[in-house]
């Protein structure tokens, strides 16, 4: 069965930081690119982040870019979003995707406030 499953979402203050973590099943992990999105109510889903199969190339948009580092774990069949320095702007729901394709997970909440 093809799935993937977020965790590590929460509550934190301003300047704080979580690791979220997606894990998946049913497929070959290592031969997919994977994605983070993020999406607030009323919103698109917004592409976060991207890593290749090797995890040699990576992608951010610009308002992560130097807080947030994704990685992956071809032998955990595992990638992994670490959020450092979180602003309140970064309260979203966070769902990671199989790139190319129309797999996604449940979601995670992020909620950065005080």
């Amino acid at each position: 069965q093809l799935e993937l499953v977020e965790s590590g979402g929460g509550l934190v203050q301003p300047g704080g930081s979580l690791r979220l973590s997606c894990a998946a099943s049913g497929f070959t992990f290592s031969t997919y690119g994977m994605n983070w999105y993020r999406q607030t109510p009323g919103n698109e889903r917004e592409l976060v982040a991207a890593i290749s199969t090797d995890g040699g190339t990576t992608y951010y948009a610009d308002s992560v870019k130097g807080r947030f580092t994704i990685s992956r774990d071809n032998a955990k069949n595992t990638v992994y979003l670490q959020m450092n320095s979180l602003k309140p702007e970064d309260t979203a729901a966070y769902y990671c995707q199989r790139s190319g394709t129309g797999l996604w997970g449940q979601g995670t909440q992020v909620t950065v406030s005080s």
